[in-house]
């Protein structure tokens, strides 16, 4: 016989052991994580840059995706890794790090991979030889200035994401009259045909004729946010052009230019997420 410890759970304190007679009795271990945790073969996937979560859920569904030989059914499938997956047949190569270029969209061209209509998109009009990219969130067809462009669809979901609260700035001419008060009543958010708009940042920059130019700044990036809000305070959009996205600014970056963020720039921001 020897002295032994016996455990007892205190909630304020935690783990306490005092000394009993009898057999050593150690405290359980905790259990190990696993490093390789299971995720959604859609999110493996897209974080391989293979495409979008949405893109590969339809690819799932068109039979385009296997596993060891059998085609996967459900995007739902949980996987450690991308160990025997095979795209179109071909073997899936582990992620790289993540990637982000700059892209000055210019006016005209759909932010989209193909267009039912046949309108020209922004993959007829980038250069050739880059890695494949997805964009980060969408510019409307007459919108311009700066999308992101990333190899890494988990970087795509963190940026686009309202919760992160990544900013987005745009600068419109509109034509029409506005006060800056009306403008700053946007800081309160509006609703408008039952589609509720968050607050957006708005200064009247200066007045030419009868156009104005306005700067904004939001956070959510709603399908066609901007215009429909300034048209719901009686204006009408003419010229619409992003700006920055969190801290990549368009800066003088020429109409249809593309350019790599720096890694460890994309690095310091992923951080401050």
């Amino acid at each position: 016989r020897q002295d032994a410890w016996q455990i007892s759970l205190n909630k304020s304190n935690g783990v306490r052991m005092k000394r009993h007679s009898g057999y050593t009795a150690r405290p359980p271990s905790a259990p190990k994580a696993d490093p390789r945790e299971e995720q959604r073969i859609a999110k493996l996937l897209a974080r391989a840059g293979i495409a979008s979560r949405r893109e590969i859920e339809r690819m799932i569904s068109e039979g385009r995706i296997a596993l060891n030989g059998v085609t996967i059914e459900t995007p739902a499938t949980l996987l450690k890794s991308l160990t025997g997956v095979t795209v179109n047949g071909k073997s899936v190569k582990p992620p790289a790090a993540a990637r982000l270029f700059r892209y000055h969209k210019p006016t005209g061209l759909l932010t989209a991979e193909r267009d039912p209509k046949g309108r020209p998109t922004i993959y007829d009009r980038l250069p050739k030889g880059l890695p494949r990219l997805m964009p980060v969130g969408r510019l409307d067809l007459n919108t311009e200035g700066l999308l992101l462009l990333t190899t890494d669809g988990e970087l795509k979901r963190q940026l686009e994401l309202p919760a992160t609260g990544v900013t987005r700035s745009y600068r419109a001419r509109a034509y029409g009259n506005v006060s800056q008060a009306q403008l700053e009543s946007l800081m309160m958010g509006v609703e408008i045909e039952g589609i509720r708009y968050g607050s957006i940042n708005a200064n009247l920059e200066r007045r030419t004729g009868a156009n104005v130019w306005i700067e904004l700044s939001l956070a959510e990036g709603k399908n066609r946010e901007v215009r429909r809000v300034l048209e719901h305070l009686g204006l009408k959009v003419s010229r619409l052009i992003r700006t920055s996205y969190g801290p990549f600014v368009l800066g003088d970056l020429p109409a249809g230019g593309v350019d790599e963020i720096k890694q460890h720039e994309l690095v310091a921001f992923r951080k401050s997420l």
